[in-house]
Formats: structure tokens, sequence, C-alpha cells
């Protein structure tokens, strides 16, 4: 049930702090907020004045990118990898797809945090009553299980991307990941963190420089770009089905709305943040715009390493001219699927890129629903707070990092947890995906902020997209068609 009003004030305590916004419609809400945050911004979110472009880029790029960045981690490139291997450019068009339908997605998240200060978990509890959070409650717990198993094939995909590199043994590494992706949240901060996840997310450009080490076929490359195809087979259907659950996944929606509004603290001293219903006009503006370039950059960025793996893949085993198919499950085998004929350097590229992708995804990963979950409970949360005044935060964080750990090194095996995990995603995202949409189109929460036609048209059209693909995926398990993903 929606708690709306025409002209009221909706509080609801997020992150340990009330947050307030103002619903009435049309309105910008409580007036102007100014003055200069700790690290030089204003709490605008405008940068300081004097520094070049290229600084003043840097400084734009944030939630965006890393929320771009992590949906490349070694779990969504083997799968993009084994799409190139098996099928060749046959679903390079997915990557062309997607595209607007991620971009309408995260950006809908991310102006759900600059409308409201607060998270999307603080948003369902200020949208929904009891039963709706309690149903999107219990698919979060689930969701940060499926993290966790994620989290595990990620350790394990940097330890290979080591090994790959003669560092060391798979496991050593897996570990030494683990304990750095649970050590970071904890004693980094938001800004150490922050800058880290940037970093890191640079690292991704590995992937498109292999494109120039492999002989690839353009011309076919760009038809099947522009050409949607029909899966032929069980094998395609479960496979694309695999792609688009890897590209849209629910844990983004939560992890870019949580960041936003965690650099919003972070641009002020008094760590509060300035919603944009309570900023000027042109402030307001100058600040959506800037996150709107920071989102689609990181939706560009995820869907070129999608088309680079693709590409590459395909061309490196033939795939892509017809000459046989390879079996590719892991990021790893792609790494070394490459050798032979782009050499040891594009090898090395490509470990490098699964490497940088691993350690942010898994941070990223258990951050995410941990916020989603803390926020929808009212408890504090965010990378701006100590461990003493957000236990339950960075103690949901700690139990999916070190469980991913643990998952590493015990007997079970990662082909059948992942495809779990891939369930438990591909269930969640369209409902998760719903619930967006009914936020972002609240007047009385996100104001004048809230959906255009062309937002809305495009998420509802994901949401539909995904809840076919679920159908699909469970019927594909159901009837024995094996899984849904590497």
């Amino acid at each position: 049930m929606s708690r709306r009003g025409a002209d009221r004030t909706e509080r609801a305590t997020g992150a340990g702090e009330a947050w307030e916004v103002p619903i009435a419609r049309g309105s910008v809400g409580a007036g102007p907020q100014t003055g200069t945050g700790a690290d030089g911004e204003s709490e605008t979110g405008e940068a300081a004045p004097g520094r070049s472009w290229p600084v003043r880029v840097w400084r734009a790029l944030g939630p965006g990118l890393v929320a771009g960045a992590s949906d490349d981690d070694p779990s969504g490139v083997a799968t993009y990898a084994q799409a190139g291997a098996r099928f060749g450019f046959g679903m390079l068009w997915t990557a062309l797809f997607t595209l607007p339908l991620m971009a309408a997605v995260q950006e809908t998240c991310d102006r759900i945090a600059l409308a409201t200060g607060g998270s999307l978990g603080d948003a369902v509890r200020a949208r929904f009553g009891r039963r709706a959070r309690l149903v999107v409650g219990v698919l979060t717990a689930a969701l940060i299980g499926a993290n966790t198993i994620g989290i595990a094939a990620d350790l394990v995909a940097v330890g290979s991307g080591a090994s790959l590199l003669h560092l060391g043994p798979v496991w050593v590494w897996a570990l030494v990941a683990g304990a750095v992706a649970t050590a970071l949240p904890l004693f980094g901060g938001f800004g150490a963190a922050q800058t880290l996840f940037k970093l890191l997310s640079l690292l991704l450009l590995a992937y498109p420089l292999v494109l120039f080490a492999v002989a690839v076929p353009w011309g076919s490359a760009l038809r099947h770009l522009l050409v949607p195809g029909v899966p032929t087979s069980r094998e395609e259907l479960s496979l694309l089905v695999a792609v688009l659950g890897t590209t849209i996944s629910p844990y983004l929606f939560f992890w870019q709305s949580a960041n936003r509004a965690e650099e919003m603290k972070h641009e002020r001293a008094d760590g509060r943040p300035v919603p944009l219903l309570t900023r000027r006009p042109r402030r307001a503006a100058g600040k959506q715009r800037a996150s709107r370039i920071d989102v689609f950059t990181g939706v560009l960025l995820t869907n070129t390493v999608m088309f680079s793996v693709i590409v590459s893949t395909a061309g490196a085993t033939g795939s892509a001219t017809g000459h046989g198919a390879t079996e590719i499950t892991t990021a790893g085998q792609a790494a070394e699927a490459l050798r032979p004929v782009a050499g040891s350097g594009a090898t090395v590229l490509f470990a490098l890129g699964f490497i940088g992708s691993g350690m942010l995804a898994v941070p990223v990963l258990a951050a995410a629903g941990s916020a989603g979950l803390t926020g929808l409970a009212d408890k504090p949360w965010g990378l701006t707070r100590s461990l003493r005044e957000a236990p339950l935060f960075y103690a949901l964080i700690a139990v999916a990092t070190l469980g991913g750990t643990a998952l590493t090194v015990l007997p079970v095996d990662p082909v059948r947890l992942l495809v779990f995990a891939a369930i438990v995603n591909g269930v969640a995202c369209a409902p998760f995906l719903v619930v967006v949409m009914l936020i972002a189109r609240d007047a009385g929460l996100v104001g004048r902020y809230r959906n255009g036609a062309l937002a809305a048209v495009l998420g509802w059209a994901a949401a539909v997209l995904m809840a076919g693909a679920a159908v699909a995926m469970l019927v594909i398990v159901a009837t024995g068609g094996g899984g849904v993903g590497p």
C-alpha cells in the first residue's frame, strides 16, 4: 500500500539518520542548500572551479561507472565467452538490444537516489506497506545468498587469473582476494573504496584491446550486431537467457541507488545528503546531468565489454566462421583459448580484465544486497558509516564475502551453485524491476523526478523481458535442459 499525500513531507530513516522528501507535486522542496563539502565539492555536487577537464570528468564518474564495470564480473565474462565460442556472432545483437534497457533501468535507480537522498531499500520502506516490504525483504535475502555464490565464483576466477600470470596457485590467490574484499569495506571507508573501484574499472578496457589481436570478419560481426537472431535449439535458448540475466542483474539496482546516495553524503562536510528536490533548479539540473553521464558511461562500458568478449572468443575459436566451436565455462578457459590465435599478450590482457572485474565485483555484490536489506529494515547502512554505527550492514557484507571465500575451498560443485544463483537472480529480477518502476512513477515520493514516457516504456519493457526470461529459465531447468550459464 502506498503512503501518499498531496502536500506533505515523508520522513524515513535511512543510513542511521532522517532524510526528508518534499512531495508536493511540481515542487523542488524546502529550498536551496549550499556550501562546500569536505572533499572540495559544493554541496550541490558540482565540481569546484579551476580544475582541468580530465579531472572534472574523472570526478564526475562514480556510481554509474562502478555499477557498469561490476556487471562484467568473471562469471558474466564466462557467459559471454561461452556465447561467442559456441554460437559465433549469433548472440552479438544482445549487446545492442540490452543497451537502452539497461541504461533506462540504471538511470531510474540512480534518479530515485538523487531525488530522495536515500537508497532503494529506503524508498521501498517509504512507498510500500508491510506485506509488500516483507516480500521484497525475502527476495533481497535470497539475493544475498545468490550473491555469495557469485562471490565464490569471482574469487576463483581472480585466482585463475593470477595463475595464468604465473603468480601462484589458484586457491592461494582466491583466499587472498577474499580477505582483501572483506577488509576493504570494513577499514577502507567510502572515499578510498570509491577511488579503488574506479581504478579497477579501467582494467576492463583490456577487453576491447584484445580485439586488435584477433582476426575478425567485421562485416559479419556488424550484420549480427544489427539483426537479432532467433534461438534454434534448446542450448541456444538457455544461453540467451543466461546472457540476458547476466547483463540486467538485480544487485545492480540496489548498488546504483545506494552508491549514489553515499556519494551525495560524501559531498558534504556534515555527511547529510542533499536531495535534488531541495536544491536550486539550476544546480539540481547540473547534478542530474553529471549523474546521467556517469550512468550512461558505465552502461556503455559494460556492453562494450560484452561485445568485445563475444567477438574475440568467436574469432579466436573459429566459431565466427563456422570452423567448429569450443566449450568454454570459465573466464580462465576463455583466456587460454585466445593464446594459440592471439598470442600470450591477449591472454594476459584477458586475465588482467577478469582479475580487475573480479576484485571490483566481490565488494559490490556484498554491499549491494546488504544496503538493500538494512535500508529496508530501517537500520544504519553505508560505507560512509563506521562499523560501530552500522553493525548489521557490515555484518552482512562479512557474511557474504567470507561465505564466498569459504566456498572456494569446500568440496562443492561450482557449476551447480551458479545454476542455483542464476535461478534466484532470474526469479527476483522482474519483481525488483516492478518495484523500481512503481517507485519511479510515484510523484509523492520522487516529485518532479518521476519517470517520463521513454524511461517508463523502456523500464517496463525490461521487466516484461526479464519475466519472460525467468519463465523460460524455469522451464528449461524443470525439463532437464541443463544449466542456464557457464
